[in-house]
């Protein structure tokens, strides 16, 4: 018994798989990578904060890997290598802004680089955002715990890790010239093809009509 070749597809079903709808389930996965990026960097920042600040005092060192690696709790009023001190709502005001942007880029990121990469940066800064809002001495301006201490270098937590290693990987997406939308900085648009090609019952462009035409030879015979 022979077999029936597959059925090609139709165009109401190539539309169903290739279509807006097909589009948009891509899209969600991309942001739900993005989401879930964030939710583990701020998770984790906020459970590690959380113990320490439950077990520690406040300038206490216990080393972890010495001389590598200690933990040493502060609480951080400014930026990084205690900048801005004085101005701690200012960070407030930037890290509320930088979350809310990305936020808005969560629908048209198409590139799991970026979605990891941006998912990252929005859970570090929501991360201190949260310290910034909640914790002493007032709302807005509470000082940042931080306990991540490595030699000769500023003390950090998780979210300044999520957030720097957010950024790097923008830095080389960036240079590896993939946008957020997935394409590369050197990929243009398809152009259409319209050589050769001719509406149904024209004929190509420079072609006359057989025996219409001004430079159709004459038959050789009898002329009238």
């Amino acid at each position: 018994m022979s077999e029936n070749p597959p059925a090609e597809q139709t165009p109401a079903e190539t539309k169903r798989t290739d279509g807006p709808g097909h589009s948009k389930r891509v899209r969600a996965r991309y942001a739900v990578l993005l989401l879930g990026c964030m939710l583990a960097a701020y998770v984790l920042d906020q459970v590690t904060k959380a113990w320490v600040v439950s077990t520690m005092t406040e300038g206490q060192v216990t080393p972890v890997l010495p001389p590598l690696l200690n933990w040493h709790f502060i609480r951080n009023p400014g930026a990084a290598f205690s900048i801005g001190t004085n101005v701690t709502w200012i960070f407030t005001i930037i890290q509320a802004l930088v979350s809310l942007a990305i936020l808005t880029q969560i629908r048209k990121v198409a590139s799991w680089g970026w979605a990891a990469a941006l998912g990252l940066v929005l859970g570090g800064a929501l991360g201190n955002l949260t310290d910034r809002l909640f914790r002493e001495p007032s709302f807005g301006q509470g000082h940042v715990v931080d306990f991540i201490a490595l030699p000769n270098f500023a003390i950090f937590n998780i979210a300044d890790s999520a957030v720097v290693s957010g950024v790097i990987l923008v830095c080389l997406m960036t240079l590896r010239g993939i946008g957020m939308d997935g394409r590369r900085s050197s990929d243009s648009p398809a152009e259409e093809s319209t050589a050769g090609e001719s509406a149904p019952g024209e004929s190509a462009p420079g072609e006359s009509a057989a025996g219409t035409g001004p430079d159709t030879p004459r038959p050789e015979g009898n002329a009238s």
